[in-house]
């Protein structure tokens, strides 16, 4: 079992070597296998995948992100010019269907609202806002509209789990209640518990997942 000094070495190893985080301004603390970050990162770009870095670390149980996104003077923008350089990425993207999703900026925080069919619509439309300039964070709030028999919902997710090659599907369980997911068991990394919910949502007919899975290296 990995001590608290050596996961704190491996995270901060992470980030200096990912090349989409500037990690100068990244505090890293760890306490029984949780991450604390604290700082700040000048996109929230960057603070997601100063996140999405340490979940990749072995031994990283939980991750509380206490970063906070301070925009350079060049990337300032007013809500409104924010708002409508989300509504041209959300347009431009493929795989976000036209005119259904409403967009609402404040301080420059991006709220994406309106319902999709697919799951990966859904995360299509963040990624399409997530990057732009002058965004500091992004609430999604979009809905999936369930396309199928809430019955068949379980028997499709397992079986997902089953032709997965990175998750053990024997140490994973499955809930389902109209359209929510509710996964629990243990699973060995966070690349797993992602993976996990990731297969999850990519069964139609899934409208939340709460994933209860823990991480035990």
């Amino acid at each position: 079992m990995l001590l608290d000094k050596e996961i704190q070495a491996d995270v901060i190893e992470e980030l200096q070597i990912d090349p989409t985080v500037d990690a100068t301004q990244i505090g890293v603390a760890v306490k029984d296998g949780v991450v604390t970050f604290t700082g700040y990162v000048p996109t929230y770009g960057q603070q997601w995948a100063a996140v999405k870095a340490a979940k990749r670390v072995y031994g990283v149980k939980g991750i509380a992100d206490d970063l906070q996104v301070h925009l350079p003077s060049s990337a300032q923008r007013t809500d409104t010019e924010v708002a409508q350089a989300a509504l041209t990425a959300l347009k431009w993207n493929t795989s976000v269907p036209d005119d259904v999703l409403k967009v609402t900026v404040e301080n420059g925080w991006v709220t994406l609202e309106g319902s999709v069919d697919w799951q990966y619509q859904k995360d299509a439309a963040e990624f399409a806002v997530r990057y732009l300039t002058g965004v500091k964070g992004v609430i999604n709030d979009i809905a999936i509209t369930p396309k199928i028999k809430p019955k068949e919902v379980q028997e499709k997710i397992q079986s997902a789990f089953e032709r997965s090659a990175d998750l053990d599907a024997r140490r994973i369980g499955v809930k389902t209640n109209e359209g929510k997911v509710t996964l629990h068991g243990n699973v060995r990394s966070w690349t797993e518990h992602d993976e996990a919910q990731r297969a999850a949502w990519s069964v139609p007919g899934v409208r939340e997942v709460e994933n209860d899975l823990v991480v035990t290296p």
